[in-house]
């Protein structure tokens, strides 16, 4: 995007700031006040002393200094609001749009997470943020600053000899070319820098999420060399944006330079010639200085400012990209849900190829029925039990809940009345009891305590040095496969949603651990409508319905004992 642009959509994240920011503005005045009475003051020194030394009185230079004095006083006041508050306004921006990415992030779908790097995202919201708090703050602050200084400091120099404010003034543009060049440079060398971040952040997280894998086929060494090649990479691209940092320091460092040389020569000429005074001489290189200042700042901040337009720019790249899967207009919530699941004409597949998952599927699930999908792998029982709570968009047909159209169900109501118990458990960072209650946060300890001993796990639970307060440890590592199902078992009895999807629940367990976590299920699917997508086939022989799919779609549907008289797919997988 262009800066113009982006700057166009940024400005109004200082909405809710705007008074800190006029604030700030008038804080900056005074601080360019302070700045250039002194030149004035040091050209009336200097005068007054060339006029006659007697004029520089004691009395006189103690009126200066306690002048002087004052103004420090108030720059230092001044500068103290811009430093502190300035920079907290600033914080806060970041906060309000990491708050909005977050947010955002929270409505893509499973699509969007299977094609996207957890490592890039985590590298948007927060290193590319850091950048911006200080591009929020000083942006408006430098230029508003450098802007004033440069036309008050045309001014005075105008009253002390237009001709060397003219030359000196014609030497800013040529500066602003070079810099301007090199400035480009780094901005693309900064983007470079946080995509290599991103990947880094993106090929540790795998490698320490997946470090019990890498041990335990001691693939330190291949880990390693993995790391040290996007290692290597950012460092290519860190030598990219030094040398075009580089350049443009220096090219400031030359003008700076230039600029001293045209003062002190064009300077002299005009002192020699009579056409500028001793006082004005002196005030106008203190002027020069404070010019300089000001454009070395300006152009100093182009590094800064590159930085947080790429923060900015990647943080729009994020909330830019729509999410797939939203309510419609119409959409409506969930009242009593009775849980009958009706399955019309369904067509769907991932859009990497023409392949489809299903083609014209149909399927009634009468409320509070226990139906078992089985089938070989990639006929779609996973993705099935996943269309259902619309995590992804059907391509056509449709599919309804109680006879209305899931699409015209608001997203929030309609995963409220769906419990999902999985086979990869996902434990978060805290006690059991914070795992538990999300199933339903604003749940008593009481409540809680009956949702584990429902789901069998208040035993266990209770033989833990700290009961219900320990804590899980990262994707719960201190708890067994088991255990960990049972949680989530908890966590969905405490929901108490009217339809149940039991994704391949037991498939990764111990037979001693797929007893106890199919006992808690039975007792879970009571009075429910469950869809059980199964592996084990032990596990479903009482169910109401068992649905067998093969490529094409419905390929066997009847009851275990109808299976099997008929002889056909599920018999053959029975007895292999």
């Amino acid at each position: 995007m262009k800066n113009g642009k982006l700057l166009k959509r940024f400005v109004p994240y200082y909405r809710n700031y705007w008074r800190i920011m006029l604030v700030d503005l008038l804080c900056a005045t005074l601080t360019i006040a302070c700045e250039v009475i002194f030149p004035l003051l040091v050209r009336d020194i200097t005068d007054r002393a060339i006029a006659n030394i007697a004029n520089i009185t004691i009395t006189y230079i103690l009126i200066i200094g306690a002048i002087y004095l004052g103004l420090r006083i108030i720059d230092t006041a001044a500068n103290y609001y811009m430093q502190y508050i300035g920079h907290y306004m600033g914080s806060k921006i970041e906060a309000d749009m990491r708050r909005e990415m977050f947010a955002h992030l929270q409505q893509m779908s499973h699509k969007y997470y299977n094609e996207t790097k957890i490592g890039q995202l985590m590298s948007r919201i927060t290193t590319d943020l850091f950048d911006v708090t200080e591009f929020a703050h000083h942006c408006p602050e430098e230029f508003y600053i450098a802007g004033l200084k440069i036309i008050v400091s045309f001014a005075i120099l105008c009253t002390f000899n237009v001709y060397m404010t003219l030359i000196i003034f014609a030497m800013i543009p040529i500066m602003l070319v070079f810099s301007t060049y090199f400035s480009k440079k780094m901005h693309s060398a900064f983007r470079e820098q946080r995509k290599s971040l991103g990947d880094i952040n993106s090929q540790v997280e795998d490698s320490l999420l997946g470090i019990r894998v890498v041990k335990s086929f001691a693939n330190e060494d291949i880990e390693k060399e993995k790391f040290e090649k996007g290692n290597k990479a950012f460092l290519k691209v860190r030598k990219k944006m030094y040398r075009a940092m580089s350049g443009f320091h220096s090219v400031t460092r030359f003008f700076d330079g230039l600029m001293y040389i045209v003062v002190v020569v064009a300077g002299g000429l005009f002192l020699a010639y009579g056409m500028l005074g001793i006082g004005e001489f002196s005030a106008s290189l203190l002027f020069v200085s404070t010019l300089l200042q000001s454009v070395r700042r300006i152009v100093e901040f182009t590094e800064q400012f590159g930085r947080g337009m790429t923060g900015v720019e990647r943080f729009f790249e994020i909330i830019d990209t729509p999410p797939e899967i939203v309510d419609s207009n119409s959409a409506i919530e969930l009242g009593e849900v009775r849980g009958d699941i009706s399955i019309r004409n369904l067509t769907f597949g991932y859009g990497d190829d023409d392949t489809k998952v299903f083609s014209g599927l149909n399927l009634d699930i009468p409320a509070g029925k226990n139906i078992a999908i089985i089938g070989v792998s990639g006929s779609g029982k996973t993705t099935l039990s996943n269309l259902i709570p619309r995590f992804f968009e059907i391509e056509s047909g449709e599919i309804l809940i109680d006879g209305i159209d899931i699409r015209n169900i608001k997203l929030k109501s309609l995963r409220e009345h769906i419990g999902i118990v999985q086979q990869d458990v996902y434990m978060f960072s805290g006690t059991i009891k914070e795992n538990i209650a999300y199933g339903n946060p604003s749940a008593t300890i009481e409540e809680i305590v009956a949702a584990a001993k429902a789901s069998g796990a208040d035993d266990f639970i209770n033989k833990l040095p700290k009961g219900y307060e320990t804590f899980v440890g990262e994707r719960g590592v201190k708890l067994s496969g088991g255990q960990k199902q049972r949680i989530s078992i908890a966590r969905v009895f405490l929901k108490n949603p009217p339809i149940l999807i039991l994704d391949e629940a037991t498939s990764a367990l111990d037979n001693e651990s797929e007893r106890l976590v199919q006992k808690s299920l039975d007792s879970l699917s009571i009075g429910r409508t469950s869809i059980i997508i199964a592996h084990r086939l032990s596990t479903i022989r009482g169910a109401d319905e068992i649905i067998v799919l093969d490529s094409e779609g419905i390929a066997e549907r009847g009851t275990h004992e109808e299976l099997i008289a008929k002889g056909g797919i599920y018999y053959t997988m029975l007895n292999i």
